[in-house]
């Protein structure tokens, strides 16, 4: 790695600016080659930091010149070390102007100015706008501004800043130019400019006030027909955040803007949001419903930052959580609202409930797995090398989660009541989380001191649940006890001891008919669980001790106890229900979640124990409960399609490792694939009738019932084709070839790939041709094969050489190495150590061209500590060998951490 020693950054050592910054002027004289840009900024001292100097920071980013108050300054006058310019002895206040030159065409990393396809692109977040001048690039700098683009009028006819525009108009040699103003103080990681040949497809609305807004999307002209869903996602999100949150669009306009090239999915720079295309293109031909359901998320999370994290924005990077995790929470309100929008009550409630579903699935597949791991480290980290390592699944997914346990603590009305005051009290400025937590306590009432911990403490809480029934006292005791050692960064010296979190634990009893029991709880009070109400009887339980117990009276009967439903906790709870328990809560309990979670329960015991047969050369079998749940899921036509699929899908290889302290990820595939095949066989008749039952002849619709009935008739294709039947190949080789859809061409495709290379090298060939043109499609064709059950290094090498095929491209780089190597653990982690191989050859590749990136690349081995021996000495191998590399600070920090926590 570097040679250089990397310098840690500590929340506790924050300090506020010497200065503060008013009003920004930028002019960008955009040119391909070389970009000139001017900035000019109202400085003024802020009285209460303790640095007395200027500080600017510059990254890549040449300096022409700078001046003060008019006065250039010599090389005398400032002192640059590093990405640092100092300049002592400033006055109170002053006007920097600041002179810099860049080199767009030649920016790989796409942070800060580049180009992409011909067309100009910023991403400031965390740290970009130090590429772009040099400035206090800080989050706690707040201020306006007004920004002048010119270019040539031919090659850049559109050109777009944050805010309002208030002039445009022609220069001289075939020039243009634009002027924008942002009448709110925001800082400089939202800043934003595009500047390209884009078709725009607009469209006015009248928000609550009757004020008329303008809603322009902007992508390449060949993709204007798959802009639509983008805005009516757009327009769904505007509307829904004022009708629950009372949050109204402030700008006169708001603009979305697709760029191919782009390191994340989006961007929420203020009025001018800039997107990944894969992330806001939708079109029936050419994406899925996982992909509509996408944009529809993302579309909501960026437009939701225009409160929760740009009006209010974060005083220091560690604070990323109170934006990140906030807005997720919300973008996850918002999908489950519109998938429930229109249905009928138990079909609304249905529809919430999978849309919890997928969220907990993603959760526990990939922020658990962060959490058990060297890289774990709180929702607010206490320090870090690089802030680009922390835009994180515990950050953002964990974030989220800790939100919504507020949330349910102090329901939909005290959450409300609480986030009105954080905007009265905060707008238009920079704070951080004990703020929100604070804001939430008092317009609330609720103590929610205990919660803090959740925001200071890393891991995944462990919780047990014993239970016992006292028929002579109609009483039925629960006792709750929690653990959580310690991990990652909290196992280095001098480390506090961690404290209990507070846990909300949502709990009801059945009965033997499966009835919901009334609830009396002995001593304490509990509050009605908030949207279970109406279905069921639950009371939310305040476990803040590491035992707790609960005694509840006036219980006639031994119940079946329903525990953390709807999941309100990101915790693992360890309760050892009998398969006759978890079978009988499938099949009745009246909280969706909770039977859906009973259904992996009984997957995952026989997952763990077919994978441990599997790592001791043991005999495969499998008993009839799970078979039997399936049938009966299978048989019951009072479920909704999408819920059906969701209890049918068995846990992934991810979710199983987690519950294996020796991970052996071939085991874990030769297990999960032999309980596929069983499910499959032994319910061959049901499958079949399942595919053909859910047929339609309907236009494509993107709505949750469709797409509930289309993943339903996919899962029960996908299953049949399990069983080798010939008919199943058939039919679905006829859905690729006759799909009017991309989603049930694909899923056709997917099915037919993982049986084996032979069943779909002429449909691969065949995807290829029919949509060589469309850069995402490609996309899927890469991943797919870097996804499959028999993929191995060979072909990976061999498909980085294809003509399509490029590290440049962030999409088309994760397709191929992120899918083999974050995704494919099976194949991955081969025990010749040619997944090793490959990852040792290429990390270094990516992280030239974009360290961002390959910071991301570089964790696909983080958990090699749980790996077998035979694997773990490899793995131990690779990273020794890659760490002696020099790589950028990203990589460098993943990679340490790796082998050192």
């Amino acid at each position: 790695m570097r040679t250089e020693q990397a310098i840690t950054v500590f929340r506790k050592d924050y300090t506020p600016p010497g200065f503060w910054v008013e009003h920004v002027n930028m002019g960008f004289d955009l040119d391909l080659k070389t970009t000139v840009v001017a900035a000019e900024f109202t400085v003024k001292r802020n009285r209460a930091s303790p640095q007395t100097s200027l500080r600017l920071f510059g990254r890549e980013c040449p300096l022409v010149w700078i001046a003060v108050n008019g006065r250039r300054l010599s090389k005398a006058d400032y002192h640059i070390e590093d990405e640092l310019l100092t300049i002592e002895n400033m006055p109170d206040s002053a006007t920097v102007q600041v002179v810099t030159e860049l080199k767009p065409s030649k920016n790989t990393s796409m942070m800060g100015l580049y180009a992409s396809r011909g067309n100009f692109f910023t991403q400031c977040e965390a740290e970009g706008f130090r590429r772009i001048t040099w400035f206090p690039d800080h989050p706690d700098v707040m201020a306006t501004y007004t920004v002048m683009l010119r270019a040539n009028r031919k090659d850049f006819p559109v050109l777009l800043s944050n805010g309002n525009l208030i002039e445009a108009g022609k220069l001289p040699d075939g020039r243009h130019y634009a002027k924008w103003n942002d009448p709110f103080r925001k800082p400089s990681y939202l800043f934003a400019l595009v500047a390209g040949k884009l078709a725009c497809l607009e469209e006015t609305i009248k928000i609550g006030s009757g004020e008329k807004k303008l809603l322009q999307v902007y992508v390449e002209k060949h993709d204007l027909k798959k802009a639509a869903w983008a805005m009516q996602c757009l327009k769904n999100a505007i509307g829904w955040d004022e009708a629950r949150f009372g949050l109204a669009l402030d700008l006169e306009r708001f603009m979305i803007v697709a760029v191919s090239d782009f390191n994340m999915g989006a961007m929420e720079n203020k009025g001018l949001n800039i997107f990944n295309t894969s992330a806001i293109l939708a079109h029936r031909h050419t994406q899925t419903d996982d992909d509509f359901a996408r944009v529809e998320a993302v579309v909501g999370h960026e437009y939701f930052h225009n409160w929760t994290g740009n009006r209010v924005t974060c005083r220091d990077w560690f604070q990323l959580t109170l934006k990140e995790g906030l807005t997720v929470f919300r973008d996850q309100e918002f999908s489950a609202d519109m998938a429930a929008r229109g249905l009928p009550a138990l079909a609304a409630y249905s529809a919430r409930a999978v849309q919890r579903i997928a969220n907990v699935r993603n959760l526990r597949s990939v922020q658990f797995a962060e959490d058990a791991g060297p890289l774990a480290h709180p929702i607010r980290p206490e320090s870090f090398q690089d802030i680009s390592n922390f835009y994180t699944a515990t950050v953002y997914e964990k974030g989220a989660e800790v939100i919504r346990m507020q949330h349910t603590l102090l329901g939909e009305a005290g959450f409300r009541k609480g986030m009105d005051l954080y905007f009265q009290r905060h707008d238009g400025s920079a704070v951080t989380c004990d703020d929100f937590v604070q804001a939430l306590e008092d317009g609330s009432a609720v103590d929610l001191s205990q919660m803090r911990r959740w925001y200071a403490q890393a891991g995944t809480p462990s919780v047990k649940a014993q239970t016992v029934y006292d028929e002579k006292l109609k009483t039925f005791t629960l006792t709750l006890s929690q653990s959580c050692p310690k991990i990652g960064v909290e196992t280095l010296a001098d480390t506090p001891e961690k404290q209990p979190f507070h846990i909300p634990f949502t709990i009801g009893l059945l009965d033997s008919d499966g009835k919901d029991l009334p609830l009396h709880l002995k001593g304490e009070k509990a509050a009605v669980s908030e949207g279970l109400a109406e279905r069921a009887s639950s009371l939310i339980l305040d476990f803040k001790e590491a035992s707790q117990t609960f005694v509840f009276t006036d219980v006639p009967e031994e119940p079946v106890p329903s525990l953390l439903r709807g999941y309100p906790a990101p915790v693992n709870l360890e309760w050892e229900a009998t398969d006759q328990q978890l079978a009988f809560l499938l099949a009745n309990d009246s909280d969706a979640f909770n039977r859906w979670e009973a259904g992996q329960q009984l997957a995952i015991r026989r997952l763990v124990a077919l994978t441990q047969a599997v790592m001791e050369n043991q005999p495969l079998m499998l008993d009839k409960a799970v078979i039997n749940a399936f049938a009966s899921v299978l048989a019951n036509e009072a479920l909704d399609a999408a819920f059906k699929r969701e209890v049918l899908m068995l846990p992934s290889e991810a979710a199983i490792g987690s519950k294996m302290s020796i991970l052996d990820p071939s085991a874990i595939r030769t297990a999960r694939i032999f309980m596929t095949q069983q499910i499959a066989q032994l319910l061959k008749d049901q499958w079949v009738e399942c595919f053909w039952t859910h047929q339609s002849s309907e236009k494509y619709s993107p709505d949750p019932v469709s797409m509930g009935k289309r993943a339903l008739k996919n899962l029960a294709l996908a299953y049949w084709l399990e069983t080798g039947d010939l008919e199943a190949i058939k039919a679905a080789k006829r859905q690729y070839k006759k799909a009017d859809n991309m989603t049930d061409r694909f899923f056709a495709l997917n099915a037919l790939v993982n049986l084996t290379p032979e069943h779909s090298v002429k449909a691969l060939n065949d995807f290829y041709k029919r949509f060589e043109k469309e850069a995402l499609v490609i996309d899927k064709w890469f991943r797919l094969q870097a996804g499959a059950r028999w993929t191995n290094a060979k072909l990976i090498r061999s498909l980085s050489k294809h003509k399509a095929y490029t590290l440049e491209n962030p999409n088309r780089m994760r397709s191929l190495l992120f899918t083999y190597m974050l995704a494919n653990d099976a194949s991955f982690h081969a025990l010749d150590g040619s997944g090793y191989d490959l990852w040792t050859e290429f990390l270094p590749k990516v992280d030239k061209l974009n360290p961002e990136v390959a910071a991301r690349l570089a964790r696909a081995l983080d958990r090699w500590r749980k790996l077998t021996p035979q694997l773990q000495s490899q793995a131990r191998a690779a990273l020794e060998r890659i760490s002696r590399l020099s790589l950028s600070k990203p990589s460098s920090e993943v990679l340490n951490k790796a082998l050192l926590l």
